[in-house]
């Protein structure tokens, strides 16, 4: 595990020295073969490429395109990385486009998906339906909806001809998810106070927890989190949530869905509460350290800072930093002393699936377009 560690670091700073050069350009027919890390499922090369820009560890990507030949593996994104930041080979291949991270480049971090794509299918993440008469409506209504980051609709020539003009509006997460949380002596972690945490309403929120409270069954997800307020921001952005209840000692998050009826017990160790809705939450949670907790994985990069105060500044400077963990002398380990480690997980959106479909039409919110992109979609 060690080993793995400092693989990991010396990782992270290679990729500094060689990929400091910003290259936006994109490799049509051209194949960065291995070295994955994962694949995702993206409509276009440039949509993979935020991906792998948003991606921790991602320093460039193979996007194999709509017109692939060989199998059925369209629109699969490949995220890839190298200790030297560079790929290790490149080879001709027809059907794909291939491309490397715009970190470099200083990107904004809410990139405009502006694109809508015909004959593409974005499967699955549904929450919401509707029959409208054009894509643009559905489009606008996603935009206009804060739960929607992507949809389908359905033209008037699709078969079967029952769900013609349906619009389908989908959910994927924006906000800074925590991949793990652990406690960890020597070890303080923490939030950038730039953090995305919610979208911007005038009205502020009554917040409501129910300390040792458990609200039993009605399971919808489980993920990590650090604290009840964490947990109540995750279940304030997914549209299914209704309710929630934070469990302290394993740092479980667990998003539940009834509607209908809401069951209490008492149990200690356990916070429960009420998502936000269309109110702007108090998010000074973020500000909070986390003493002898780790939020493992997610490294962007380290750096050797001197206290944990000065590795929340710098993540907070930083566009890309999400949270962070820092090692104090306290670790049992003096090799790993003074690092302060920089995180982020993916927030742009981002489809479950895509697919090949005949007579609907896909696309993303506008959400993070300018005025004018928008005005000019309202028709």
């Amino acid at each position: 595990m060690r080993g793995y560690l400092i693989f990991v670091a010396l990782l992270s700073v290679c990729s500094l020295c060689f990929s400091s050069e910003c290259n936006p350009e994109f490799l049509e027919n051209e194949d960065f073969p291995g070295t994955d890390l994962l694949h995702l499922y993206s409509p276009d090369a440039e949509h993979c490429q935020h991906l792998c820009t948003q991606h921790p560890s991602c320093q460039f990507f193979t996007f194999i395109r709509p017109d692939w030949t060989r199998d059925n593996r369209h629109f699969y994104c490949y995220l890839k990385s190298t200790p030297s930041g560079q790929p290790n080979t490149r080879t001709a291949l027809l059907g794909v486009t291939s491309g490397f991270s715009l970190k470099p480049c200083n990107p904004t971090p809410e990139p405009c998906l502006s694109k809508v794509y015909e004959n593409v299918d974005f499967y699955g993440a549904d929450y919401k339906t509707f029959f409208t008469a054009t894509y643009e409506s559905c489009q606008r209504a996603c935009t206009q909806d804060p739960s929607c980051q992507f949809f389908t609709f359905v033209r008037d020539t699709f078969t079967p001809v029952n769900i013609r003009y349906k619009c389908h509006l989908k959910f994927s997460w924006t906000i800074p998810r925590t991949p793990v949380v652990q406690r960890k002596a020597g070890v303080v972690a923490g939030f950038s106070h730039e953090a995305k945490m919610s979208q911007n309403f005038d009205t502020a929120c009554q917040g409501k927890l129910f300390p040792n409270t458990a609200i039993p069954g009605n399971h919808l997800l489980a993920l990590p989190a650090a604290s009840a307020e964490h947990c109540q921001t995750l279940c304030s952005a997914h549209p299914s949530c209704t309710y929630f209840s934070f469990v302290s000692e394993s740092f479980t998050c667990n998003l539940k869905k009834n509607p209908n009826e809401m069951v209490i017990s008492a149990k200690a160790g356990v916070t429960s509460g009420l998502p936000h809705h269309d109110c702007q939450p108090d998010n000074n949670w973020i500000k909070l350290v986390h003493e002898g907790v780790d939020f493992l994985g997610s490294d962007i990069r380290f750096e050797l800072m001197d206290d944990a105060e000065t590795c929340q500044r710098t993540c907070t400077a930083s566009p890309n930093c999400q949270f962070y963990s820092y090692v104090t002398e306290a670790f049992h380990d003096q090799d790993y002393w003074r690092h302060c480690y920089l995180k982020r997980v993916i927030t742009i959106p981002s489809p479950p699936k895509v697919a090949k479909l005949a007579n609907v039409v896909s696309g993303f919110t506008l959400k993070h377009c300018d005025s004018a992109l928008l005005t000019s979609t309202d028709v």
